[in-house]
C-alpha cells in the first residue's frame, strides 16, 4: 500500500519540474565529505575542520592551480555546517566555524570564477544530526539559499519517510525554480528507495533533479569503488537511458589523492567514472595532493570525454573469463571512448581483440589516442586485431574517431 501511495504522490507532483537549464554536461568540482567528513574540531585541527577557512583555501587552490580552467568550478559544502535556525526559522551556519556567513563564502567563490554548493537533508535532521529541512521549511530554505547566492543544493534523505521524500523532492525542485536563481539540484532520493523501479521512476526524477545518487556512499577503498561499479553495470539497462544533458546518475565522489587507491586504481576510477558520464567531484586535500594524482585528475582528454555534449552514458560491452572488461561511451561526431579494465590482481594481461569483435561497424578506419600515455593511434581498421596490455586493477583508455570508410 505504501509503494502505491508513493507512486501516486510522484504522479501528482509531476508538474513540479525542474526546468532550470543547468548542467548540460556532468558537473565538476570539489566536495568536502569523503576527505574531511564531519570534522568540527577547529580548536585542535583548524586546517582540516569544516569551516570557512577550509572552503576558502580549497577555492584558492581551484582557482590558482588550474582546476577551474579545466571545468572544476563547483566548491561544495557537505554536512555539519549548520549552527541552527533563528527565531524566524531561517537556517544559520555555525557562528564559530563560519563567522562571516555563507553569503560571504558564495561571494568569495564567485570572485574567483567558482560556484558554491551547499548541503541539507529532507528530514528532521541531517545524517550527522544537524537541523534538516522538513516539508514546512522547504520554501523558506530554498529562499535562504537563493539569498545567499548558492549555485547547487545537495539534498540528502536521512530521517525521512518514503512519503515525505515523494512530496519533498519535487517540492524543493519547484521552490528552487521559484526563487529565480539558477540552483542546480542534487538529489539523494533514488538511493533511499533502493535505486531501482518500481520504487524509483527515473523519468520522473530526471524532471525534478539535475543529478542524483543511486546507490551506497563511496568509501576510501578499491572494494567500495568496485561495489559501486558492479551495481551500475548490473543495472545499466535501467540507468543508462536515465542520464543525459541536465540529469545525471551519480556514482559518488572521486577518491583520487586520498589514501585508499593505488596509482592504477586511481586511473581506473577516473576512466570508469568518465565513461559513465558521472559528475567529477574530487574529495581530497588540494593543498597537499601529489603531482601524480593531479595529472590523473587534470588529464585534458579525459575531461573532454567526460564533458562530451551528447551526454550519453557509457556501458560495459564485453566481459571475458580472464577478468577483462570493456566499456564504451558514444561521443560527438561519431567518436567513442573505450576503457579496457582489468580486475586481475596478478600481473599485466595481454588482451587481444578487434573493434569488429567489440561491435564497431564493419569497414571503418579509426584514429585516436591512448588517453593516459598520449600515444597516437592511426590506421586502426575495424577488422584489425590489436593487443592492449592492462595492469592489474588498471585500465587502458582510448579515444577513437572514424576517419574514412574503406573502399
Amino acid at each position: 500500500m505504501l509503494e502505491k501511495t508513493v507512486l501516486l504522490l510522484a504522479l501528482v507532483t509531476q508538474v513540479l519540474t525542474l526546468e532550470n537549464g543547468l548542467l548540460r554536461t556532468p558537473p565538476m568540482g570539489w566536495l568536502a565529505w569523503e576527505r574531511f567528513r564531519c570534522n568540527i574540531d577547529c580548536d585542535h585541527d583548524p586546517k582540516n575542520c569544516i569551516s570557512e577557512r577550509l572552503f576558502m583555501e580549497m577555492a584558492d587552490r581551484l582557482a590558482q592551480d588550474g582546476w577551474r580552467d579545466l571545468g572544476y568550478v563547483y566548491i561544495n559544502i557537505d554536512d555539519c555546517w549548520i549552527g541552527g535556525r533563528d527565531a524566524k526559522g531561517h537556517l544559520q551556519p555555525d557562528p564559530k566555524r563560519f563567522p562571516h556567513g555563507i553569503a560571504f563564502l558564495a561571494d568569495y567563490a564567485h570572485s574567483l570564477g567558482l560556484k558554491l554548493g551547499i548541503y541539507e537533508d529532507l528530514g528532521k535532521m541531517t545524517c550527522m544530526g544537524y537541523p534538516g529541512t522538513t516539508l514546512d521549511k522547504v520554501e523558506l530554505d530554498a529562499e535562504t539559499f537563493a539569498e545567499w547566492k548558492i549555485d547547487m543544493l545537495k539534498l540528502d534523505g536521512c530521517f525521512s519517510t518514503a512519503k515525505e521524500r515523494a512530496h519533498g523532492y519535487p517540492k524543493m525542485s519547484a521552490a528552487l525554480n521559484a526563487t529565480g536563481r539558477p540552483i542546480a539540484f542534487a538529489c539523494s532520493w533514488p538511493a533511499y528507495e533502493g535505486g531501482l523501479p518500481p520504487k524509483v521512476n527515473y523519468t520522473l526524477i530526471a524532471n525534478i533533479c539535475n543529478l542524483w545518487r543511486n546507490y551506497d556512499d563511496i568509501q576510501d577503498s578499491w572494494k567500495s569503488v568496485l561495489s559501486i561499479l558492479d551495481w551500475f553495470v548490473k543495472h545499466q539497462d535501467i540507468l543508462q537511458p536515465a542520464a543525459g544533458p541536465g540529469h545525471w546518475n551519480d556514482p559518488d565522489m572521486l577518491l583520487i589523492g586520498n589514501f585508499g587507491l593505488s596509482f592504477e586504481e586511481s586511473r581506473a576510477q577516473m576512466a570508469l567514472w568518465t565513461v559513465l558520464a558521472a559528475p567529477l567531484f574530487m574529495s581530497t586535500d588540494l593543498r597537499t595532493i601529489s603531482p601524480q594524482n593531479i595529472d590523473i585528475l587534470q588529464n585534458p582528454l579525459v575531461i573532454k570525454i567526460n564533458q562530451d555534449p551528447l551526454g550519453i552514458q557509457g556501458r560495459r560491452i564485453f566481459k571475458s573469463k580472464s577478468q577483462i572488461e570493456v566499456f564504451r561511451r558514444p561521443l560527438s561526431n561519431g567518436a567513442s571512448a573505450l576503457v579496457f579494465f582489468s580486475r586481475r590482481t596478478d600481473i599485466p594481461y595481454r588482451f587481444h581483440s578487434s573493434l569488429l569483435e567489440l561491435n564497431f561497424p564493419e569497414s571503418k578506419e579509426y584514429e585516436g589516442q591512448n588517453v593516459f600515455t598520449g600515444d597516437v593511434i592511426r590506421g586502426l581498421k575495424s577488422e584489425t586485431n590489436f593487443t592492449v596490455i592492462i595492469n592489474p586493477s588498471g585500465v587502458v583508455m582510448w579515444y577513437l574517431y572514424p576517419v574514412r570508410t574503406q573502399e
